[in-house]
């Protein structure tokens, strides 16, 4: 069954009321017979060449036998107004257009991005230069399965995602994270025929990949208890979130963690033997193993009090939070340049990198909580939770919760269609019966 938005079917009916309107006046006879028509093959009037810029080249180099060598320099300075050539990746596409009855060169465009390419064409007035947005759509995936082993295997391997590049599969599990981390922890406590299903919207790309997107909804059931969390934005602030069907907050003011995915190497404790000091002594906050270079994520809104060493930390980074919290990060080998005394940060935001600057035996992240002066377990601490369903919202809430669910509910056991506007399903329709699916 296929979707149309109210204009649609109204453009629709007018045209067929006035088709409707002249098959009144028109007399009926035979309709006339004729042959088939051959094939007409046009051999397009331009020839693309692609090529790829190659280590230690320039674009001008790529260029130089393509273009006479007294415009080879307005060229260049055409692409300087969008672009700057020295920050070229190598690997860089570049299509050279040429006029195929004597190849000489009318257009020249150079892939910035997966988003954006500059075009340089020719006109009378010589190479005029303009950027071109990649086009996308938006559509809805649905998909659902039971996990065997880990839930990685159960997405990024169902069969509903067939023809999803892997990195966006890979970009689905980091938002199932990111929704239940409060909830489950992915890498100890999903077993054996736990089950999940969800429907994302995404803007898709004409290659097939993923520009953005994020779920609309979201069910996992672990060792038998079921955890859905709903997409909605109040009104007003523009912050949009994720609420269970009673309209409580599934978030907390606090990230469980400032990196994802990683393993705990050591925890919070009054008596640790220090492996570099060779004493024994408290441990104040949690570490986690990482790789050098990974990103630190700040746990909750708040505003940046220290940036820069902090004794035994090394490069460390100290946010204060509302209500009295205190959060600090420490060992980093960098931190971001945008990230000062003073900064405000949001809950998410990166603000360093994974090093083993300070008393580090390897790369790790050493992560700390405080409140009133006293040192608090991040893994033991019972966080604040974020903000319910405003009052003012719960009509709104209701209607949309109710849609989302459905969703969920139709799409177990059907092809589910949904037309999005927003984040918002409009509407809903099935066709067949399978599970897992695609709507466009």
């Amino acid at each position: 069954m296929r979707l149309f938005s109210k204009r649609s079917l109204r453009v629709a009916l007018s045209l067929s009321g006035v088709l409707g309107a002249g098959v009144l006046v028109m007399r009926p006879g035979p309709v006339p017979e004729v042959g088939g028509l051959p094939a007409v093959f046009a051999v397009p009037a331009e020839l693309a060449e692609v090529r790829a810029l190659g280590r230690g080249q320039t674009l001008g180099g790529v260029l130089s036998d393509a273009v006479d060598p007294r415009e080879h320099h307005v060229l260049l300075m055409a692409f300087e107004e969008q672009a700057t050539p020295r920050r070229m990746q190598i690997g860089t596409e570049i299509t050279l257009r040429f006029r195929r009855a004597d190849r000489w060169l009318r257009g020249v465009d150079v892939v910035l991005n997966a988003d954006s390419t500059v075009r340089l064409t020719r006109d009378e007035a010589g190479w005029r230069s303009t950027v071109v947005q990649t086009p996308t759509w938006t559509d809805t995936i649905y998909a659902a399965g039971e996990i065997e082993d880990v839930l990685w295997n159960a997405v990024v391997q169902s069969d509903a995602l067939d023809g999803m590049p892997i990195r966006d599969r890979a970009q689905l599990i980091h938002h199932l994270d990111q929704v239940f981390q409060w909830e489950i922890d992915f890498s100890r406590q999903i077993r054996r025929g736990d089950r999940y299903r969800f429907a994302f919207e995404r803007q898709v790309r004409p290659d097939g990949s993923m520009r953005s997107g994020h779920l609309i909804a979201a069910e996992l059931t672990n060792r038998g208890t079921q955890y859905q969390a709903l997409w909605f934005e109040p009104s007003g602030d523009g912050q949009s979130g994720y609420f269970g069907p009673d309209g409580r907050s599934v978030q907390r003011v606090f990230l469980l963690r400032p990196l994802e995915f990683r393993r705990i190497s050591s925890r919070f404790t009054n008596s640790r033997f220090h492996p570099i000091l060779k004493t024994w002594r408290s441990h104040q906050g949690v570490d986690y193993a990482a790789a050098s270079g990974t990103e630190v994520l700040a746990t909750a809104d708040g505003v940046v009090t220290h940036r820069g060493r902090l004794g035994a930390l090394g490069n460390a980074v100290a946010i204060r939070h509302p209500n009295g919290f205190i959060t600090r990060y420490g060992h980093m080998s960098r931190l971001k340049a945008d990230v000062r005394t003073g900064t405000r940060v949001r809950q998410g935001d990166a603000i360093g990198y994974v090093g083993m600057t300070g008393l580090a035996t390897g790369p790790h992240l050493h992560y700390e909580l405080w409140r009133g002066g006293r040192p608090l377990d991040p893994l033991g601490v019972n966080l604040p939770p974020g903000d319910p369903v405003p009052t003012s919202d719960r009509a709104r809430w209701e209607a949309e919760s109710a849609l989302r669910v459905a969703l969920l509910d139709r799409g177990t056991d059907f092809r589910v269609r949904a037309l999005t506007k927003g984040g918002d399903v409009v509407a809903l329709a099935s066709s067949g019966s399978q599970e897992g699916g695609e709507a466009r």
